[in-house]
């Protein structure tokens, strides 16, 4: 499984592809895959919580390199909510980062959002822009009704 996801960051797979590989390169601690899944393009984004907005490939690298100078990210997408289009996808979702502080393993959310486009070299991820969520549990406000009559 995992060579498969590393595939799909290579050759272009999907943005569901793309979004395993780089969790999977994330909790890996793998800085070539994890660069691997995003865009060949200095327009891309990220925004890590709390931080300031990196832009170009070289920025999001040095930011993520530092991150694993401290050891890998365990972070793992859930409650995923999906805009896909033609060229563009957009995935908002919660993430569950495992920590360990000082009271032993704790569990703290963040609140994420994801966006692919459809590039020469396939499916790779532009922006991925990141906000402290809750301290114990996911939030999410919807207008969606909570009963289909």
């Amino acid at each position: 499984m995992r060579k498969a996801k590393l595939q799909a960051a290579t050759l272009g797979g999907n943005p569901d592809d793309i979004e395993a590989a780089f969790y999977d390169a994330l909790r890996q601690g793998d800085i070539e895959r994890l660069m691997a899944c995003w865009a060949d393009e200095e327009e891309i984004v990220c925004v890590h919580p709390g931080g300031p907005r990196l832009i170009g490939s070289g920025a999001i690298r040095a930011t993520f390199e530092a991150m694993f100078s401290n050891g890998t990210v365990q972070a793992h997408p859930t409650n995923v909510h999906k805009v896909d289009s033609l060229a563009s996808a957009m995935h908002h979702l919660v993430e569950r980062v495992e920590v360990l502080g000082s009271d032993g393993p704790q569990t703290a959310y963040v609140l994420t959002t994801n966006v692919y486009h459809k590039t020469p070299q396939g499916w790779r991820m532009v922006a991925h822009h990141a906000s402290p969520g809750t301290p114990n549990a996911p939030a999410e406000v919807s207008s969606a009704p909570s009963v289909l009559h």
